[in-house]
């Protein structure tokens, strides 16, 4: 499972391998250049202390400056290209998350939270920003490092060399051995705990009205202070753990220096162990972040797994190899003995239905909650699968058609149209995003909206607020009629559209609505018994739970 994680996010990192290689060697350069100006500066310091004139000294103060001046360089370089490569990565991560998320919407996000699934939209992939470096580029940089320190201190002395490089190994190889087994499991804990407080936060901030006029508030508080409370434990001891790795990091640097010190004292001259020593502090700059690492490997490989166990789920709905052409006049819908059902275990919802509905007609389909009127819409634009049967639009199976273009045909409104929390312009404009102010406006006007919005202190301009809270029942669905006559589609699909509103406004949203219908196909769902004796519908059809009845 780890490694499978681990090479699914290396394989997100494919387009940046040059910058990513890039960044490696300026980290490589960096710590070089540190190491370098310690051991430089020790062995200037030494000989000067010799007092044998300053022509000893060589070049060694022009040294000291170009390191000290190449690490300022190269480490101002290393984290510009590495958080270049961080933020490239981010970006990527969240279209690439929205891209595979896309197709499974809305048949199999049902099992999940919008808490839950904003969570790993923006927790978890966040987390995962720190994936190059914290994760892949220490242990990278470490092994380099390792290898070249050993091949200078072996210039030097093999034993001494040999000592290093075996105080370099047993930091960089136990210490985060030892931290990923006590951080793993808490890592994964500080996520679970955080992605149960963002449900509850989503939850209790969605609920809030109710909470407060059922008295609930007080125990949905305690509740969200229970959850925290459990989340600073887990980061309270992710970060004693940090504590721990920190202390016994600089513990092995400074046992590592005073081993290659006194390995060091009979084996090299006198002016070289300032040299040694100061260069072995320095090269432990490479090993010290592995264990950091590795405490945050539990975090982003918990992160990563639950970004994975939305986008790995295959699509219910797949697109066809090669769709055929949209019909151009004739959009007849037919089912031929449809059978659907939302899952193995459950029930039938339709189960052998047939229906004909001719090019402009009105149709009402009136049923209880359960009986299938929504579960047409979800078929109708291809959100759900059916298991049996044909639909034909014209001449067309549905099934040989690209979901695009199904979704262009069919114009939906619904009870809970969702309104962006944008001005009420945009919010029409989505129909059409090429549509002009104009257009727009005769939109709004024949959905008798527009005297409405020209009341506004902003106009089209105003704000509807997250979900059209600013707006009225009646608003908000005469608003959803403006989108739905600016995508001008040749069938209208309405499920409930005057559920939430009083008898007068249904009346008057439902007649506004097929009065701008003209000659579009019209197929209302609804429970409303008044709302279907108006003498506008051509089929009256009944579900209801195992039976239909058809009516003209």
């Amino acid at each position: 499972m780890l490694r499978s994680i681990f090479w699914q996010l290396i394989h997100l990192m494919r387009p940046f391998r040059a910058r990513v290689l890039l960044a490696l060697m300026l980290s490589v350069a960096t710590i070089g250049s540190s190491v370098a100006l310690m051991m430089t500066s020790a062995w200037l310091i030494s000989t000067a202390g010799l007092q044998l004139g300053i022509t000893s000294l060589g070049i060694a103060p022009t040294a000291v400056r170009f390191f000290g001046l190449s690490r300022a360089v190269f480490r101002y370089l290393e984290r510009l290209v590495s958080h270049d490569v961080t933020f490239r990565l981010l970006a990527r991560l969240r279209v690439w998350f929205y891209e595979r998320v896309e197709p499974l919407s809305p048949a199999q996000l049902r099992a999940f939270s919008s808490g839950d699934l904003m969570s790993r939209l923006v927790t978890d992939i966040d987390e995962l920003q720190n994936l190059y470096l914290r994760v892949i580029a220490p242990p990278v940089v470490a092994l380099i490092v390792t290898v070249i320190m050993g091949i200078v201190f072996a210039a030097f002395d093999p034993l001494v060399a040999l000592v290093l490089v075996i105080f370099m190994v047993v930091t960089g190889s136990l210490l985060p051995i030892l931290t990923w087994w006590i951080g793993n499991v808490i890592g994964q804990q500080v996520v679970q705990a955080r992605t149960f407080m963002n449900i509850h936060l989503v939850d209790s901030i969605q609920g809030m009205a109710d909470s407060l006029a059922y008295g609930y508030a007080a125990d949905r508080f305690s509740t969200l202070v229970q959850v925290n409370h459990r989340l600073a434990q887990r980061e309270r001891a992710l970060a004693r753990l940090d504590g721990l790795q920190g202390g016994l990091s600089v513990l092995l640097v400074n046992l590592a220096a005073f081993c290659v010190l006194f390995s060091a004292i009979d084996r090299v001259e006198g002016v070289l162990l300032a040299t040694l020593t100061l260069g072995t502090v320095a090269a432990f700059e490479a090993i010290t972040p592995l264990a950091v690492a590795a405490q945050n490997l539990g975090k982003e490989t918990e992160s990563a797994r639950r970004v994975f166990e939305v986008i790995d789920s295959s699509p219910v709905i797949t697109e066809p190899v090669s769709p055929q052409p949209m019909p151009t006049n004739d959009f007849t819908l037919r089912l031929d003995e449809i059978s659907f059902r939302y899952a193995p275990d459950e029930p039938d919802v339709f189960h052998n239905f047939s229906l004909d509905i001719p090019q402009g007609s009105h149709i009402a389909v009136m049923g209880e909650s359960g009986s299938g009127k929504s579960s047409l819409v979800n078929i109708f634009m291809r959100f759900w699968e059916y298991d049996s049967g044909q639909i034909t639009l014209g001449s067309r199976d549905l099934r040989s058609l690209a979901h695009e273009d199904i979704r262009q045909i069919f114009g939906v409104m619904t009870q809970r149209t969702h309104l962006f929390n944008t001005t009420i312009r945009e919010n029409i404009r989505i129909a059409r995003k090429t549509a002009t102010d104009d257009e727009i406006v005769a939109a709004a006007q024949a959905a008798h909206i527009h005297d409405f919005i020209l009341s506004l202190p902003e106009g089209y301009d105003t704000y509807v607020g997250e979900d059209g809270a600013a707006l009225s029942g009646g608003e908000r669905q005469r608003v959803a009629l403006a989108r739905i006559l600016l995508k001008d589609s040749p069938i209208w699909l309405l499920d409930e559209v005057t559920a939430n509103l009083d008898p007068i406004t249904a009346n008057e949203v439902l007649e506004s609505i097929l009065t701008a219908a003209q000659n579009r196909t019209v197929i209302l769902m609804t429970h409303r018994t008044p709302l279907t004796e108006q003498d506008v519908f051509d089929q009256i059809v009944v579900l209801q739970i195992n039976s239909i009845e058809t009516s003209t």
